[in-house]
């Protein structure tokens, strides 16, 4: 009996999921250039050739990763999209960013191989900038409603704080401490 419709969209969408599996696992292990279709094929237990029915080169395979991982991000921020940031939905972005760093590390492996090579870089800036801009216009509208004397400096602290605090948990995840520093970005920021 002939597949349906959507059993083939399933289908599609599991092979893709497991190629930018095989893809992420070997990016977070491997730097970006040397690893190649022909490796994430092998990973992913698909031929070169079909493997570029899903991706047409290992560029759009990259993005197409980091731009899930930022929609991962994104959603968890200002859950109701109205621009206004309440302390609940603070501490719920708080609490997910490390539920998802934890959750995700071969992900922000490759999210900072990515950010720290600038011709990757661009592949992925304009998906960045347009997950960025609300989240420092929305929190920068937090910390002047709490009357924060520079908010935007304060919002990109925070940011710059988020981003150390994955990297340094990436580097180093049974020797740091999670759940004491989610609870003094709360009380700190928040």
């Amino acid at each position: 009996m002939p597949r349906t419709e959507q059993q083939l969209v399933e289908i599609r969408e599991s092979r893709k999921a497991s190629i930018m599996d095989a893809a992420l696992h070997l990016f977070s292990e491997q730097s970006i250039d040397t690893v190649s279709i022909s490796l994430i094929a092998k990973r992913a237990g698909i031929s070169k050739g079909l493997m570029y029915n899903y991706f047409t080169s290992k560029e759009e395979l990259i993005k197409e990763i980091v731009i899930r991982g930022f929609d991962d991000f994104s959603n968890i921020f200002d859950l109701n999209k109205d621009g206004i940031l309440t302390e609940e939905e603070f501490v719920y972005f708080i609490d997910q960013t490390f539920f998802i760093l934890e959750s995700k590390q071969s992900f922000w492996k490759l999210y900072f191989a990515v950010v720290m090579q600038p011709k990757v870089m661009k592949l992925v800036e304009e998906k960045l900038m347009e997950v960025l801009t609300p989240f420092m216009i929305t929190l920068t509208k937090y910390y002047e409603t709490k009357g924060v004397e520079s908010p935007f400096a304060q919002a990109r602290l925070l940011g710059s704080l988020l981003d150390g605090v994955s990297l340094n948990y990436i580097a180093d995840p049974q020797g740091f401490s999670i759940e004491e520093t989610k609870k003094i970005i709360i009380e700190k920021f928040i």
